[in-house]
């Protein structure tokens, strides 16, 4: 229970309302600062003003203290409150790494940004009576209740734990290699960890060069540690194994347990009771060429209303998963695990067993599906005016593929199209064209970073990068899933149904400062003190569009961004510009949907198997494990996007390639292939005998003797010195000369360095495809 901060000893609080000649009373920014620290489950503006009993103009006081205490980098926003800058959330996903000298558990934030000054902090686990299961120990990852020590003498934190969550003890992931001299050695994966020494009575019938899991088994004092192989996954001289370096290294879950397939297997095919017959409704599914499972469908129609002169009525359906995955189940307590599908160039680790993600959920052309429904009614303007769910029974009446429908539209339609091209594309494109006119007035966040899609051999092997064409059939279902997810949110709230929001906050005041910084060596300029908001940097990407520095400015401020999470407490998506919004149209790849789903058919009463009372108490500790999970996804994702690059060029070493430079830090300059995409790596100590500056406001390397170097967005030829692909690494030489770049004037604020890991887009903020 969070405490109240008590004036000093021998002192009255003074009434906040002041009189005429008195300023009104305001706590000190140290007070403030303590409180927050100590309440980090009620740190929001009027649960401080609440806590030191100010009102009236003392609040406005409040207001500004607390903006000079973010200006100066002592507080952040976190949803709806305020934390110190580093500090850990009220619940958190933990790794247990030993004991204290009582024998108390010591524990470690599972993640911590790789931007962050400071070390990741301590926390020290309490023992609880009520834990249930098994008791946790060292190597355990658990989710846990974090409390703030009210002792300054004492642990800045403890915790208590929730759930021990599956965790993979001391393994290490590498390659079996077979030495000279005879011997055998496990080259890790991760390079900073040393090479192990295998017994070859220990090979468990691995070969060299395969890719193996190895549990040490004693460590000398003087040589290598000694290792057994306890798992063979494969050839690393195959692409398919780089996939599952990732897997293995992030600890994704990948094979299903005999009672959750045996429960999948067990299902049938969900029946009409507490649905509506759609059956009639000419719903039609429009996906990648490549998809394998369904899970929306659209139809549109003008609205008959002569209220409504233009208007639309857009309906969505999604598939039904609640009515198979059931609270408790062997295939929730799985798909709660695994958080979402994961997707790699060569494979998919899906949330659900085939049977029902590709089967029973998947809305198969001219096939009966259960789902759930929406349909959604817009005015000329393409403002929403109303909508209403369902819960049906439908039946999909064509299966398309995006430049399928694009095709139609564009007057080229096939055998498949032709018949349904006046009765239903032109319908839903016609809606799509109201829709856009709402998206157009809303403006949200429109950054032009295209995304890349490595394409693969029949037997897997890199064949090309390509950038896939955006099509509007791209942008017509991406529209009307955000409108789904609206609608969604706005029926949940309106219910008083917990639920599960996905939140992207607005740009923290310090990468707000640095991007101002950088802007202003452009000689453009952004507003300082009003809130931000995203057409301000649609205005800013605008200016730039066409010129040199397009992409360089989109990637800044991409970085500005913060991370999208999934949280139950609202703030809104900053990014989409919209004040609800959760995730309702991927239940079967997103646990967040299917909790979405289950509190929808709670809320409006459309069957037993909605959301429980467990689930509803659950909710922040589901929101950080999914958040985690989803983080855990895009990191394996892009680690074997870059393993998959190293692989292919591994043969070229000593060519030459053109790139752009993608990043900057102290240490060097990493470096994007025009071709590829993949990242490498140029050290600080190879771009020549000038010393180099970091100069963070202009992302560049300047040299002291010349003033030249280099900046980020500058387009450069490189020559290829290493590839390592089971690291995933590639490291290049400057053949590039440096030229002169602009010097800037570094920020005042204690802002955190922005890493490599921020590169990448905010977690599922896309400019493509449905995530959001």
């Amino acid at each position: 229970m969070a405490r109240r901060i008590s004036p000093p000893k021998g002192k009255k609080r003074p009434a906040s309302s002041a009189s005429p000649d008195r300023e009104p009373y305001l706590p000190s920014r140290d007070e403030i600062l303590q409180f927050i620290k100590e309440n980090p489950d009620r740190a929001g503006k009027r649960d401080i003003a609440k806590a030191f009993n100010l009102k009236g103009d003392a609040r406005i006081g409040l207001k500004d203290v607390l903006r000079d205490l973010a200006d100066d980098g002592l507080v952040e926003k976190r949803a709806k409150r305020l934390a110190v800058p580093g500090s850990l959330p009220s619940v958190a996903v933990l790794d247990i790494t030993g004991r204290d000298g009582d024998g108390g558990l010591i524990a470690k934030p599972a993640e911590w940004p790789a931007d962050h000054e400071d070390r990741p902090p301590t926390v020290f686990i309490r023992a609880s009576r009520n834990q249930k299961g098994p008791t946790p120990g060292v190597g355990d990852r658990v989710l846990a209740r974090i409390f703030v020590g009210a002792d300054p003498s004492g642990p800045a934190y403890t915790a208590r734990v929730i759930k021990r969550i599956e965790h993979r003890k001391d393994a290490v992931l590498g390659v079996l290699r077979h030495l000279d001299n005879g011997e055998w050695r496990i080259e890790p994966v991760e390079r900073r960890q040393a090479e192990l020494s295998v017994d070859p009575t220990q090979l468990n019938n691995a070969k060299a060069n395969d890719l193996v899991e190895v549990e040490v088994t004693k460590i000398g004092r003087y040589g290598l540690a000694l290792a057994k192989i306890s798992q063979i996954i494969g050839s690393v001289a195959s692409e398919r194994a780089l996939s599952m370096i990732a897997i293995h290294e992030h600890e994704i879950p990948h094979v299903f347990p005999d009672s959750v397939t045996e429960e999948a297997d067990k299902a049938k095919p969900a029946t009409m009771a507490h649905r509506e017959d759609w059956r009639h409704v000419p719903l039609v599914t429009i996906d990648p060429a490549d998809a394998k499972d369904h899970d929306d469908a659209v139809y549109a129609e003008p609205d008959t209303d002569e209220n409504n002169p233009g208007g639309f009525i857009a309906t969505v359906a999604i598939a039904d998963v609640a009515a198979y995955v059931t609270p408790g189940s062997a295939l929730d307590r799985e798909a709660l695990k695994r958080g979402n599908s994961v997707y790699f160039p060569d494979r998919v680790v899906p949330m659900l067993p085939e049977r029902i993600s590709n089967d029973l959920c998947s809305l198969k052309e001219l096939v009966d599906r259960p789902a759930l429904a929406v349909r959604m009614t817009f005015g000329a303007n393409g403002r929403k005016i109303s909508h209403t769910f369902h819960r049906i029974m439908m039946r999909s009446h064509a299966r398309l593929s995006y430049p399928q429908a694009q095709a139609a539209i564009d007057g080229a339609p096939d055998e498949k199209t032709a018949p349904i091209l006046d009765s239903i594309l032109k319908p839903v494109w016609a809606a799509y064209t109201v829709l856009k006119r709402g998206r157009d007035a809303r403006e949200p966040l429109e950054l032009d970073l295209p995304e890349k899609k490595i394409l693969l051999t029949p037997d897997g092997k890199v064949d090309k990068v390509v950038v896939p064409a955006r099509l509007d059939a791209h942008k017509l279902i991406e529209e009307f899933m955000i409108q789904a997810n609206v609608a969604a949110a706005e029926t949940l709230e309106r219910k008083r149904q917990p639920l599960i929001f996905r939140i992207h906050d607005a740009p923290s005041l310090a990468k707000q400062e640095i991007l101002r910084e950088f802007l202003r060596t452009l000689d453009i300029s952004l507003a300082r003190g009003a809130e931000l908001r995203p057409n301000q940097f649609n205005h800013i990407l605008k200016r730039v569009e066409g010129s040199e520095q397009q992409e360089l400015v989109n990637q800044v401020v991409l970085r500005s961004q913060s991370q999208a999470e999934y949280n139950p407490e609202n703030i809104g998506h900053f990014g989409l510009n919209l004040q609800k919004y959760a995730h309702f149209t991927s239940p079967i790849r997103r646990y967040a949907d299917l909790i979405v789903h289950r509190a929808l058919i709670t809320a409006l009463g459309l069957g037993p198997d909605g959301i429980t009372h467990k689930e509803e108490e659950d909710l922040p500790e589901i929101a950080a494990l999914i958040s985690t999970s989803e983080r855990r996804a895009m990191a394996a994702e892009r680690d074997t996007v870059d393993r998959l690059i190293a692989h292919h060029l591994a043969g070229q070493v000593g060519s030459s390639f053109q790139g752009r430079i993608s990043g900057v830090t102290k240490a060097g300059l990493f470096v994007a292939l025009a071709t590829y995409g993949a990242d490498g790596f140029i050290p600080i100590s190879t771009l020549g005998d000038d010393y180099y500056h970091y100069d963070e406001t202009n992302h560049a390397l300047s040299g002291e003797r010349s003033g030249k170097g280099f900046r980020m967005g500058d387009i450069v030829e490189v020559r290829l010195i290493e590839a390592l692909p089971v690291a995933g690494a590639l490291r290049f030489e400057m053949l590039t000369e440096p030229h002169a770049v602009p010097s800037g004037v570094r920020s005042h604020h204690k802002a955190k360095r922005f890493a490599r890991g921020n590169q990448k887009r905010p977690g599922g903020f896309s400019r493509g495809g449905r995530r959001g």
